[in-house]
């Protein structure tokens, strides 16, 4: 008997990419939350929802180290790290206030398919963060008043998106525009002949996050741009306006979701 929790299965079920939750994640953040042309917003909403009438949008760039288990996984860093950034559009679904990813690149195969059954539309991509350290040197900023910290994004060769932060204060709230359940639109084809645009899931999925737990917050003045792609359709929602950045730690676990609504 094959087994696995995802493709591939195998007799020990080793093989499979992705191993079954509980999923526990611990990452690094740079979120810079803007307005996006509504138009635009809307365009990308799944069926039901309605985008926030000013855009409201955060765009993330993490460094995450994440587990399936308590196995400490994060001995094998190849298979645990991956970085990642992702835009959440403020929106409304049956007149509660919600987010939902239209966007998210990722540079690793775990985390993408990890994020394809959370309803996450991940593509591959190469993201870059500045890091901090312990000691002091000029090659690295302070976590402080000052200290400035910058995500990059690319994907197939051209530059997506780039933002900058620079640490004036603490917060105690952090990003402001998306502090809401996100709800993921899940979809997957069908191949059948004559079946292409029915899919075999197309349902919305609201995550349920576990033990979350934030470091301290730091704020300050933030820029972000999107760039045109002929492969790709982020630059639409480009920032109209920028408002304040963050930088601070997070952990969390995953191990559930729960279907709101399906389509076919």
């Amino acid at each position: 008997m094959i087994k696995g929790y995802s493709q591939p299965l195998s007799p020990l079920g080793l093989a499979n990419l992705v191993k079954a939750p509980p999923w526990h994640y611990a990452g690094t953040v740079l979120a810079i939350d803007f307005w996006a042309d509504p138009t635009q917003a809307q365009a990308v909403m799944p069926p039901g929802m309605r985008a926030d009438p000013e855009g409201r949008a955060t765009g993330f760039f993490i460094e995450w180290q994440a587990t399936a288990s308590s196995d400490q996984a994060y001995l094998d860093p190849v298979g645990s790290q991956y970085r990642e950034f992702f835009v959440l559009l403020a929106a409304s679904l049956d007149g509660e206030a919600v987010a939902t990813c239209p966007y998210i690149f990722v540079d690793q195969d775990v985390s993408l398919v990890r994020g394809l059954i959370q309803g996450y539309p991940k593509v591959m991509g190469s993201i870059h963060l500045t890091r901090a350290f312990t000691v002091p040197s000029l090659a690295a900023p302070v976590v402080g008043p000052g200290g400035r910290f910058a995500g990059t994004l690319a994907a197939k060769d051209r530059r997506l998106a780039e933002g900058q932060v620079t640490l004036r204060e603490t917060s105690e709230e952090g990003p402001r525009h998306t502090a809401f359940p996100i709800v993921n639109l899940r979809y997957f084809p069908r191949l059948e002949a004559g079946q292409h645009h029915n899919p075999a899931v197309y349902e919305l999925l609201r995550q349920r996050w576990e033990n979350r737990t934030l470091s301290t917050i730091w704020q300050g003045d933030a820029d972000l741009q999107f760039f045109g792609s002929p492969h790709h359709e982020l630059a639409a929602l480009t920032p109209v306006k920028v408002g304040h950045g963050y930088r601070y730690d997070m952990a969390i676990t995953i191990q559930d979701a729960e279907v709101v609504r399906k389509f076919n």
